[in-house]
C-alpha cells in the first residue's frame, strides 16, 4: 500500500543480501587464517628450538666436513629423507586437522592448508558450505526448523565422513612412512661406520628441515588466504534502484473485476442449466412449450384435496371454475360447427384425465348445453369414482356387446347439473379392444351427438393400451392431459408422434396439477389475482350495486 516503503525495502534487501553473501564467503577464510596463525606460532617455537640444538651440537662436536664415502651415502639417504619429510609434514597436517575436528562443532574447518589428498580437501569444502548454509538459516529461523534439523543431520554425516577420510589418509601416510623408513635404513647402514656425531648431526638437521619446510608452507598459505579474504566481491550488482509503477503489477484490479463478473454470471447460469438437465418431469407451460408445438388449452391449478374430484360448481367464481372456463373457451374456438365430440386421454394413469373430463363437462353444462360424459376407459372405469357410481351399473359396454339395446336407456342424469348426463363404462369386458373396434362405437357416438350438444369421452391412458387410438376415429377434438411434476418430459416423444401421424384428431394439451404457490408459476396473473379484483360479488359482479348503495348510505 506504500510505494516508497516498497522501494526502500527492495534496496535494503539487496544491500543485506550482498553483506550476508560476503560474510558467508569470508567466514571460511577467517577460520583458516586463525588456524594458520595458531600453527605458525607453534612451529616457530619448535623450529627455533631445533636450530638452537643444531648450533649447540656443531659447536660441541666440532663437525666441519664429511668424508667422500659418507657424502655418497648421505646423498642417497637425503633423497628418501626428503620424501620422509614431506610424508611427515602430511601426517602432521592430518593429525592437526583431526585434533581441530574433535574440538569444534558446527563450525567451518580450515581448508587449503597444504593437504595433498584431494578427497579430504573436497570433503572439507562441502562441509564448510553446509555449515555456512546452517548459520544463514539460523539468522531467520530456529533449531527446530525441519530444514535446520535435516541440515544438522547432513553436517554430522559429513563430519563423520571427513573423520573417516582423515583416518584413511593417515593410515596411507603411515604405510608410506614405513616404506620410506625401510629404504632410508639401507643408506643408514652404509653410513653406520661414520662417527656418532655425524649421525646425530643428520638427525638434528632433519628435524630442523621438517620444521622449516612446514613453517614456510604455512607462511605461504597465510598469504594465499589473505588474498582470498581481500578479493571478496559482491554476489549481486545493482544496475538500477528500485522503481514502482503508478498501478500495481499484481493484483490486477480489472482482471479481478472481469473474473468476478464472469463467475458471477457463469456460475448461476451453469447451476440453472445443470438443474434443468436433472429435471425429468414437466413443471408448467414453459416446459411444455419447449417440448411440443401443440396448442395448450389451459393450465389447471393443483386442486385442494378437501374439494374432491368435482371442482366446478354453479354460481361460484373461484379459481378452479375460472380455469375451466378458460379451457372451455379455448376448446370452443378449436371446435368447428356441428363437431362436438371431445376425447380426453393421457399417457399413464394418475395424470388427472377423469378429473379434467368431469369438470370440463360440468363447465360446458353451465352454459345451458346438454352434455354427456362417456366412460370409455372400460378396463378401469374412472368416472364411477368421480360421480360415485356403482361399478355394477350398466354402461356403454352393454351397448357395444349388444347394439340392439337402446343406448339412451343407459344414460343417467347427474345430480350436479340438470344439463349434465353420464354414460358409465359398465361391466369390464374380457375383450375391450375388440369391442371398441366394432361399428357399435360409431352408432353410439352418432346417437349421443343427436341427443346432446357436447359429448365428452373419458378414455384409457394411451401410453398403456391401444384403446384410445381406436376411439380417436369418432372424436372431433383430442385433449391430452399432462400433469405438472408428474408427467415425464420423455413422454412428449409419444405425443409429438401422435400429432405428426394424425393418430388423434385435432390434438391439444391440457396441463393439470400446476402448483401456483411456487414462484416459478408467478406468471399466472389471471389465476392468482383474479378473485381479488374481478370476482363476482366484489366489483363489477352480481351484487355490486347493492354493496355500493350500502356504502353510500
Amino acid at each position: 500500500s506504500n510505494t516508497q516503503r516498497g522501494k526502500d525495502y527492495i534496496d535494503k534487501l539487496l544491500e543485506m543480501y550482498n553483506i550476508n553473501a560476503n560474510n558467508d564467503k569470508n567466514e571460511v577464510a577467517q577460520k583458516t587464517a586463525e588456524f594458520i596463525d595458531e600453527r605458525i606460532g607453534i612451529i616457530s617455537k619448535e623450529l627455533g628450538s631445533t636450530e638452537q640444538d643444531l648450533e649447540n651440537f656443531k659447536r660441541s662436536a666440532g663437525i666441519t666436513d664429511l668424508s667422500s664415502e659418507a657424502q655418497i651415502a648421505l646423498t642417497g639417504n637425503a633423497e628418501y629423507e626428503k620424501k620422509r619429510v614431506e610424508n611427515q609434514t602430511q601426517i602432521n597436517l592430518v593429525m592437526d586437522l583431526q585434533r581441530y575436528l574433535q574440538g569444534t562443532e558446527y563450525e567451518v574447518l580450515p581448508s587449503n592448508v597444504g593437504l595433498q589428498d584431494a578427497g579430504v580437501a573436497g570433503a572439507i569444502d562441502r562441509y564448510n558450505e553446509m555449515v555456512s548454509e546452517r548459520n544463514r538459516l539460523l539468522r531467520t529461523s530456529t533449531e527446530s526448523n525441519p530444514a535446520i534439523v535435516n541440515l544438522n543431520a547432513s553436517i554430522r554425516a559429513m563430519r563423520g565422513n571427513i573423520q573417516t577420510t582423515l583416518d584413511a589418509t593417515l593410515k596411507g601416510l603411515e604405510i608410506t612412512k614405513a616404506d620410506l623408513v625401510r629404504e632410508a635404513g639401507r643408506y643408514s647402514r652404509r653410513i653406520s661406520d661414520a662417527p656418532t656425531q655425524e649421525r646425530q648431526f643428520v638427525s638434528i638437521a632433519r628435524q630442523q628441515e621438517i620444521k622449516s619446510g612446514l613453517y614456510l608452507m604455512l607462511l605461504q598459505k597465510r598469504e594465499e588466504n589473505a588474498i582470498t579474504l581481500a578479493a571478496t566481491a559482491n554476489n549481486a550488482k545493482i544496475i538500477d534502484e528500485a522503481l514502482a509503477d503508478d498501478s500495481p503489477v499484481s493484483p490486477k484490479r480489472m482482471t479481478i473485476y472481469l473474473a468476478a463478473l464472469i463467475f458471477g454470471i457463469g456460475i448461476p447460469v451453469g447451476i440453472i442449466y445443470l438443474i434443468g438437465l436433472t429435471k425429468f418431469k414437466i413443471e408448467g407451460r414453459a416446459d411444455v412449450e419447449k417440448l411440443t408445438l401443440l396448442p395448450v388449452v389451459g393450465d389447471v391449478p393443483l386442486a385442494d384435496e378437501k374439494t374432491g374430484s368435482i371442482a366446478v360448481f354453479e354460481n361460484q367464481n373461484n379459481l378452479m371454475s375460472e380455469t375451466f372456463r378458460n379451457v372451455r373457451t379455448n376448446l370452443q374456438f378449436m371446435l368447428e360447427n356441428s363437431k362436438n365430440v371431445i376425447l380426453v386421454t393421457s399417457t399413464i394413469s394418475g395424470e388427472g384425465k377423469s378429473f379434467i373430463s368431469a369438470n370440463l363437462a360440468i363447465s360446458l353444462s353451465l352454459l345451458g348445453k346438454k352434455v354427456v360424459i362417456v366412460g370409455l376407459d372400460i378396463r378401469k372405469p374412472g368416472l364411477n369414482k368421480v360421480f360415485n357410481i356403482s361399478k355394477k351399473e350398466h354402461g356403454i359396454t352393454q351397448f357395444l356387446t349388444n347394439p340392439a339395446i337402446n343406448l339412451m336407456d343407459l344414460v343417467q342424469p347427474s345430480d350436479i347439473n340438470k344439463n349434465l348426463y353420464i354414460l358409465p363404462g359398465g361391466t369390464v369386458p374380457p375383450n375391450p379392444t375388440e369391442l371398441l373396434a366394432r361399428d357399435g362405437l360409431e352408432k353410439a357416438i352418432e346417437t349421443l351427438k343427436q341427443n346432446f350438444d357436447y359429448v365428452i369421452l373419458d378414455t384409457a391412458p394411451i401410453g398403456m393400451v391401444t384403446d384410445t387410438l381406436l376411439i380417436g376415429r369418432v372424436a372431433d377434438l383430442s385433449v391430452y392431459v399432462c400433469r405438472a411434476d408428474y408427467t415425464r418430459k420423455a413422454e412428449f416423444t409419444l405425443i409429438n408422434e401422435l400429432a405428426e401421424n394424425n393418430k388423434l384428431p385435432n390434438l391439444c394439451i391440457a396441463i393439470n396439477g400446476v402448483d401456483l404457490q411456487k414462484k416459478k408459476y408467478g406468471y399466472y396473473y389471471g389465476y392468482g389475482k383474479y378473485g381479488k379484483y374481478y370476482g363476482y360479488g366484489k366489483r363489477y359482479g352480481y351484487g355490486y350495486g347493492e354493496h355500493k348503495a350500502k356504502r353510500q348510505s
